[in-house]
């Protein structure tokens, strides 16, 4: 195991820099609100990509007419781009929207179509299909996947949940701990997740995403001590700290729930395959992690004492960066 938490260190090291700006890789989001029954008001939603205006452009199909001059807001974090169009009534259902430069991203587009008779649909463009077809209705199935495949790509593309679950790896020894703790986490963010989502609970998303940088800062610090080979409350007890911070971390994939919402129609599986997608990309993330440590600890290398506390002082660097980024943006 010693091998693994070597290999670990230097790829915690890099981990940690590239993950720097881990906000900026949001998803875009397109809503398409039925009005009457030939007008639509279009929302869509370009997160600032990279410091920079997001390069996906939105290209409506030709024969929907503008009514209204589009309109530009700059947020803090995205611009939204509004504007009213009038279409043909033959021209709605399986109608193509593109999103022009997507394909040149590494982030998605979430749509959300909002009908007359109360009833949503939900469809998504990723950089290898940058474009999206309107469907009146989708099937159970069709939800199921599209909501599986968000789940993915949230925690994937979310560095600090990813940051937390790579120091747990680091402090944990033993598969079976490895996996209680694991499970104790998934678990905790399971019933935050679903209570916040279904308005059982709120927290505001501002404190959250601080806690959750702070709760990575204080596994580091935790790090170090095992380290050192000092006590270690996360390392005496490692599902009870997972759980206890898997409860704040589910409040912050609900948030980003929050932002695409949850067809009207399909609430509880949307719900249950968001949060199956979620754990798909974090058993991924793990394995991927334990098999280069697995392959690495072959070679037999001989690493620097110093390498030792190298992920630990890394991961608690970019932590207390997060941290007083979201204190500052309060």
């Amino acid at each position: 195991m010693r091998g693994c938490f070597r290999f670990i260190a230097g790829l915690s090291l890099l981990f940690c820099v590239s993950t720097a700006f881990a906000h900026e890789l949001q998803p875009s989001s397109l809503e398409l609100r039925q009005l009457t029954p030939d007008r639509f008001e279009v929302i869509w939603r370009a997160p600032i990509y990279y410091k920079k205006p997001h390069p996906a452009r939105l290209e409506l199909p030709e024969s929907w007419r503008t009514l209204s001059t589009p309109t530009v807001k700059q947020l803090p974090d995205s611009a939204l781009h509004r504007r009213l169009v009038e279409v043909p009534a033959n021209a709605i259902d399986g109608a193509v929207i593109r999103f022009i430069g997507l394909e040149a991203t590494i982030t998605d587009v979430f749509a959300r179509f909002k009908w007359l008779d109360g009833s949503e649909t939900t469809a998504i463009a990723r950089p290898s299909q940058p474009w999206i077809e309107v469907v009146a209705q989708r099937s159970a199935w069709q939800v199921a996947w599209d909501y599986t495949l968000l789940g993915i790509d949230h925690i994937l593309s979310g560095f600090d949940h990813l940051t937390f679950v790579l120091a747990l790896l680091l402090i944990v020894s033993g598969a079976r701990r490895l996996l209680v703790t694991v499970t104790s986490f998934t678990l905790a963010h399971s019933i935050t997740l679903a209570a916040a989502t279904l308005g059982v609970l709120w927290v505001p998303g501002a404190p959250v995403e601080a806690t959750i940088a702070l709760s990575i800062l204080f596994l580091a610090s935790e790090l170090v001590k095992v380290n050192r080979g000092e006590s270690s409350l996360t390392a005496r007890y490692p599902w009870i700290v997972a759980f206890i911070f898997g409860l704040l971390h589910g409040f912050g994939f609900a948030g980003a729930l929050a932002d695409v919402g949850l067809p009207q129609n399909e609430v509880p599986l949307a719900l249950l395959m968001f949060n199956v997608g979620v754990e798909i990309g974090q058993l991924l993330f793990i394995g991927v992690i334990l098999v280069m440590a697995l392959a690495l600890r072959r070679l037999r290398l001989e690493w620097p004492a110093w390498v030792r506390q190298a992920p630990a002082y890394g991961i608690g660097g970019i932590a207390a960066f997060w941290l007083i980024e979201r204190v500052a943006g309060f």
